[in-house]
């Protein structure tokens, strides 16, 4: 009995595991946020409940006197409308009001861009992003040796070869080729440009709240730190011309170790290290197929 209880937890906390690295991707009909990866995209899921709080009673109330307005003030129940100029306690009430929901508005506001735009000091990754029509070039720097390649959306055709014929883990029209690899819990320093004679992009990564101009000439910067391991998928977020809903985005979040193993092996073979990489992180749902065999 204990060996059941054991396998069936193990097989619960792998399919939990494994469920998690599938949720940051839009979903069909989706109305709500991907699920929060980073602190920043937790307050931002929590900025945007609170707003919604001030949002519909506004709403509702505007709505209450349209409706008494149009009721109780058409021509035909007032047929001697009011000659009323002003009303002092309304002046007061309308002004201080909305100055009191602003501030109420502002003061977390402020708090989640700071959070946003005050970069951590000692980032322990440090990426360049470049984009151009229509791909996403990663430099990797700070290390032994130079690492920089191209992420291009996935063809269907270069599934198989790549190992990513899973649509559940790999959609379509958001897999890449080759994805940005970053290590979980470590603040990273992203650096995003646009090439020189290109356009204006923009780099989303909705599941970190990460959302910046790429732009010809100028060097934006921004930071995430990824709470949970995983692929996450973003895009483009700029129009830039006619390919761009096939310019997506893919970061996979790893631990330390299997980063640090990756990082050594792409600089002499990218394609190798990413098909090393995806094995040892698809090894982890085998967990639930030993767990089976332990229960029988």
């Amino acid at each position: 009995m204990m060996k059941r209880a054991y396998a069936a937890l193990a097989s619960m906390a792998c399919l939990l595991s494994a469920g998690s690295a599938l949720a940051a991707q839009p979903t069909p009909w989706q109305m709500d946020f991907q699920p929060a990866a980073t602190q920043v995209m937790e307050q931002i899921n929590w900025f945007e409940d609170f707003t919604l709080w001030f949002i519909v009673p506004i709403t509702l109330f505007v709505l209450v006197l349209l409706i008494l307005v149009v009721v109780k003030f058409r021509a035909s129940a007032n047929p001697v409308p009011s000659k009323t100029s002003h009303n002092t306690l309304i002046e007061i009430v309308w002004t201080a009001g909305p100055v009191l929901i602003l501030l109420a508005l502002a003061i977390p506001s402020f708090q989640l861009l700071s959070l946003q735009l005050n970069m951590p000091q000692n980032p322990d990754v440090t990426i360049k992003a470049t984009a151009t029509q229509w791909q996403w070039n990663y430099e990797y720097e700070g290390g032994e040796s130079p690492l920089s390649f191209d992420s291009y959306m996935l063809k269907d055709a270069d599934r198989p070869a790549a190992g990513k014929v899973d649509l559940a883990a790999y959609p379509r029209l958001l897999a890449v080729d080759n994805e940005m690899v970053v290590p979980v819990g470590k603040t990273v320093r992203l650096l995003v440009t646009a090439a020189p004679t290109d356009v204006i992009h923009a780099f989303a990564m909705p599941a970190f709240g990460v959302k910046i101009d790429a732009v010809p000439g100028r060097l934006n910067e921004t930071w995430f730190k990824a709470e949970a391991e995983g692929m996450y998928y973003g895009q483009c977020s700029e129009l830039c011309g006619k390919d761009h809903a096939f310019m997506p985005i893919g970061i996979r979040v790893v631990s330390e170790a299997q980063y640090t193993a990756w990082l050594a092996a792409a600089g002499n073979n990218l394609g190798e290290a990413n098909k090393a990489l995806m094995a040892s992180v698809e090894s982890g749902s085998k967990a639930v197929d030993v767990a089976e065999n332990v229960s029988k």
